[in-house]
């Protein structure tokens, strides 16, 4: 046990945001996700929900501020201005750790999986939800 640290954060998952530089991605994605037949690198979560999982990434890894974008979901197939309640936990949870600066842009289906095999790692959760995917590029960590 670590203090001041989410316990969703396991151990192989600590490593791998430690070991991700700026600008590096990491993608956490629902259970339908081919997650592993993609990462470089595969956390597995079963069980969490992928906001759970952001939630818990967000409290320790910074997004991006010198990109106009930092967080990506994958576009509803076939309806891609359609919103599903999942987009707006993650705007949620991205609110409130980077504040309202930030946007979630949105990815065509196939461009979405194409970045999430250039990502540094992916994160497979049990998130049971349709959509539950979302990229993240990591920001600095400026000294106080």
């Amino acid at each position: 046990m670590l203090k001041n640290l989410n316990p969703l954060l396991s151990p192989e998952l600590l490593m791998v945001l430690r070991s991700m530089g700026h600008g590096d991605e990491i993608a956490v994605v629902d259970a339908n996700f081919p997650a592993a037949s993609m990462a470089q690198r595969l956390v597995r979560l079963d069980g969490l929900s992928a906001t759970a999982v952001t939630d818990a990434i967000l409290s320790v890894m910074p997004l991006d501020d010198f990109v106009p974008e930092a967080a990506w979901r994958m576009e509803v197939v076939g309806d891609p201005q359609a919103e599903q309640p999942i987009f707006d936990e993650f705007r949620t949870i991205i609110a409130r750790h980077e504040g309202a600066g930030f946007r979630l842009a949105a990815l065509e289906r196939f461009a979405f999986y194409e970045r999430a095999k250039a990502a540094y790692a992916i994160v497979s959760t049990g998130e049971a939800r349709l959509y539950g995917n979302i990229i993240l590029k990591k920001g600095v960590v400026r000294s106080e």
